[in-house]
């Protein structure tokens, strides 16, 4: 019995998976989302930021790995060249409807 081609995983797959990614990733680096933060959120609000990033959800956690990656190299791009416009962040402030810092108790 012959194996089935394998279509998730061809080049194809593969150069889409990456340009969906990259979208994700300029979504959340304009808002200051770190990768950690970014694959620490659960499916459903990951669902919402591709949506908001106008992207249709990924159906796997593979794109946001690599969203996750690019982000750590732009990070690391982005401390050695502070003084560039591609290092800014757009919308830093919008970061609290992604990621919700956790409340700490006043007793």
């Amino acid at each position: 019995m012959a194996s089935e081609p394998d279509f998730a995983h061809n080049d194809m797959a593969s150069r889409s998976r990456r340009e969906k990614a990259v979208g994700l990733a300029k979504f959340a680096w304009d808002r200051d989302i770190s990768s950690a933060e970014l694959l620490d959120m659960p499916d459903d609000r990951l669902r919402k930021l591709a949506r908001a990033a106008g992207a249709n959800p990924p159906s796997t956690r593979e794109t946001w790995t690599i969203a996750a990656g690019l982000l750590d190299e732009k990070s690391v791009w982005s401390a050695a060249n502070p003084d560039r416009p591609e290092a800014r962040r757009e919308h830093p402030d919008e970061k609290i409807m992604w990621v919700k810092t956790p409340i700490e108790p006043w007793l």
